[in-house]
């Protein structure tokens, strides 16, 4: 069994954020040696992100404030540890080719992995937002590949806490469902606690390195209908359908102001095209849940289970 000392020394960026604070968590549960580079606190911070700071210092974390251009700082950290993780939200994308250049400049990095998390974006040909979204995050992955640092690139697909939010509004009184597109279109929800979880798995495993990874358990991939239906059944209630169609989830992508013209694209894409399941998973393609097959995801039945006993409170935005 691996020693606590043998473990590698994770350091997160964008740990305080919505993914991150799973990510952190899941790091320090698995008993590993866990650091946050985070922006510094000052007296304009939200309460929340106080508490957060607190929070992690309680459970043994290294919190190091800075900002991403503080080359030399970041450098000096990534010295100390062996694994980098970024959790950044979209308007940091591009400047995780900062941390790029400091991994390879301190060049002691085994793996890194930057700010994806999301759909498989190099399968993925969606609306103009989403696209230019995804370009960002596809220059990261180049930019990577070009200096050949180590890497795992993971596709965990919706974020299921979040997305059961946004569909099903647990936490609003209301008779209505909005249903994208016909309701038909797979896609897949993984509870953001085992993304982080499954996340910490593969950053020491060898089978990972330089290679994607996409989180697709049978058990999570289910429909805007199902997931309705489902839901009905657990809390007793029935909803009205009230369907927005392909065509208005375009039209809306375009004349939306940025970034609001982002979400309603992700939309689009995952929850009316069904892009997440639009593609086969070849020989070559690594699956999460085959490859722990001992790891078991929530299920979507379970996923609304927590929300009827305890639900994870929603983000404030999708970028959070």
């Amino acid at each position: 069994m691996e020693g606590e000392n043998t473990k590698p020394k994770i350091l997160i960026f964008g740990g305080t954020g919505y993914l991150g604070k799973y990510m952190v968590k899941a790091s320090v549960s698995s008993g590993h040696k866990t650091f946050v580079y985070a922006r510094p606190v000052t007296k304009n911070s939200r309460p929340s992100k106080l508490e957060i700071h607190k929070e992690f210092q309680g459970i043994g974390v290294t919190i190091i404030e800075g900002e991403l251009d503080e080359h030399e700082k970041i450098v000096s950290i990534l010295k100390e540890v062996d694994v980098v993780i970024s959790t950044v939200a979209y308007p940091q994308f591009l400047d995780q080719l900062k941390i790029v250049h400091a991994i390879k400049v301190a060049g002691n990095i085994k793996r890194f992995l930057p700010s994806e998390f999301g759909c498989e974006e190099d399968r993925v040909r969606p609306l103009p937002p989403f696209e230019a979204y995804l370009e960002k995050k596809r220059i990261v992955r180049r930019a990577i590949e070009a200096v050949e640092i180590p890497y795992t690139f993971v596709s965990a697909n919706c974020y299921g806490a979040y997305f059961v939010n946004v569909l099903l509004r647990p936490f609003e009184p209301h008779d209505d469902v909005v249903v994208y597109g016909n309701g038909e279109a797979k896609a897949v929800f993984n509870y953001e606690e085992d993304i982080a979880k499954c996340t910490i798995k593969v950053i020491n495993d060898p089978r990972t390195c330089n290679r994607i990874v996409i989180y697709r358990p049978q058990t999570n991939i289910i429909s805007q209908l199902e997931l309705i239906s489902l839901w009905e059944q657990k809390t007793g209630r029935s909803f009205k359908r009230v369907h927005i169609s392909e065509e208005e989830l375009v039209k809306l992508s375009q004349t939306l102001s940025p970034p609001e013209d982002i979400p309603i694209s992700i939309i689009h894409s995952a929850l009316a095209k069904g892009d997440l399941m639009n593609f086969e998973l070849g020989e070559d393609d690594i699956e999460a849940s085959m490859l722990y097959p001992d790891f078991k995801f929530a299920t979507i039945d379970q996923l609304l289970d927590i929300f009827l006993i305890d639900p994870p409170k929603p983000a404030r935005t999708a970028f959070e």
